[in-house]
């Protein structure tokens, strides 16, 4: 697949996320933001990957997609961190931000996204995972990064592209990207996926 054949088609990004638009961007996909106000919560019982699915999946549930053109292809992503069983979300302050990476500090982590494509006849939902090991990190270390770069928008407290992925993480198993907010292999797999559909149903 060449990224000139998505010029048959319109692609809306289900996120605000600045990386996410940076990455997308980067992968010759000419986007238009589109707004999602769901509430991300989650039914209970469900396993980290359940999660990361279900809430990207929500986060196209008020698209009436009867409404929309045949060329239309939704993208929507969530990725949480999860430590042992525990799912990790974003911050509530920077309270929290330091509470959640003093205690990833010196620890394995997992980091999982839920990826959903859609158009008007058809939705495809799958998952990347991640391993990311943090060093020891000094709590003058982690109080600098949550005060200068404020990361209250990104699950697990911190941002793989900023100060703190620089200095902080030992090493990666895995999709550097999805840690960063996007699986862009996975997301081009679905989109050949889904496009090669759309083009099946016009024959």
């Amino acid at each position: 697949m060449l990224s000139e054949n998505f010029s048959n088609y319109n692609f809306y990004l289900v996120s605000k996320s600045p990386r996410r638009h940076e990455l997308l961007k980067g992968m010759g996909i000419d986007f238009t933001y589109y707004p999602s106000d769901v509430e991300e919560s989650y039914p209970e019982g469900l396993t980290p990957v359940e999660v990361a699915e279900y809430l990207s999946r929500l986060k196209l549930s008020k698209i009436d997609f009867d409404k929309v053109a045949p060329n239309d292809i939704f993208i929507a992503c969530d990725t949480i961190v999860v430590l042992g069983d525990k799912v990790i979300g974003k911050p509530k302050d920077k309270t929290e931000a330091i509470a959640m990476l003093t205690e990833l500090s010196g620890k394995e982590h997992e980091v999982i996204s839920g990826l959903t494509v859609a158009t008007k006849s058809r939705m495809i939902t799958a998952n990347r995972r991640s391993i990311v090991k943090f060093a020891d990190v000094l709590k003058d270390e982690i109080k600098y990064y949550v005060e200068k770069y404020k990361p209250l928008d990104k699950a697990g407290a911190y941002g793989v592209q900023e100060w703190f992925g620089y200095v902080c993480i030992e090493y990666i198993k895995g999709s550097f990207y999805n840690v960063m907010g996007l699986p862009t292999r996975l997301l081009w797999e679905m989109l050949d996926e889904i496009m090669q559909h759309s083009s099946s149903e016009k024959l």
